[in-house]
């Protein structure tokens, strides 16, 4: 397993920061076609998420809740999905298609993950595609916080690729641009939420500019900075 420190470019301008901020609302209902190529990479992720029948989910940033049908299919009927996302729009979306599904244990938290009124003991957590989430430590302690001691936790999305790769991480500046805030920590996104965690393992895949990682919840993990 490969867990590569490589610096980052350098952090886009403030004026990109604001579209990129904007872009998850107003393009809330092309989301899901826009992004349909990646939904096998989705499937990557969830599926490396240890999860039983029975138990509860967060899906942390579940956008239009790409990943919701494909969690409640691991937990079954009597578990539960619990989605967080932070953009009223996308938000608005995942309920529309949790309704027409008629997924009745499927629940949207309109909320930023740091303020998020997370009112369950979850057994897992999944973080998918959502690297400015993976940035923000009160974001993480708020999730893992919500966790039962041992949970686990996935968290998958892009990453830079070997310097070497400057063809390839120009084309995933452009293809993620719209939907992150800022690149910092883009050479190991998931750096913050390993403090929160243990038994942490890294898979990248795509030549180096995606991951998948795994890790669990010890008893005290909300002591982490």
């Amino acid at each position: 397993m490969k867990d590569s420190r490589k610096p980052a470019p350098a952090t886009p301008e403030p004026t990109q920061q604001f579209e990129r901020k904007t872009a998850y609302g107003e393009h809330a209902r092309s989301y899901e076609r826009n992004t349909l190529l990646f939904q096998r990479y989705r499937r990557k992720v969830v599926d490396a998420l240890p999860l039983s029948e029975g138990q509860v989910v967060l899906d942390v940033g579940c956008g239009t809740g790409l990943c919701c049908g494909m969690l409640r299919q691991r937990v079954g009927p009597e578990g539960g999905v619990v989605g967080i996302e932070e953009s009223p729009e996308m938000a608005a979306v995942a309920r529309e298609h949790v309704a027409r599904e008629d997924w009745h244990n499927v629940t949207v938290v309109q909320s930023p993950a740091e303020d998020a009124n997370i009112t369950v003991t979850a057994d897992a957590a999944l973080f998918c595609a959502v690297h400015d989430i993976l940035q923000s430590p009160s974001a993480l302690r708020n999730v893992v916080n919500k966790l039962r001691p041992g949970a686990w936790v996935a968290a998958g999305g892009g990453k830079w690729a070997a310097p070497i790769m400057w063809g390839v991480n120009a084309q995933l500046r452009m293809l993620h641009a719209p939907y992150v805030r800022s690149f910092e920590g883009f050479d190991r996104p998931w750096s913050r939420l390993e403090q929160f965690t243990e038994d942490v393992q890294v898979r990248e895949l795509a030549f180096g500019s995606g991951y998948i990682m795994t890790g669990k919840v010890p008893a005290r993990a909300g002591a982490a900075e």
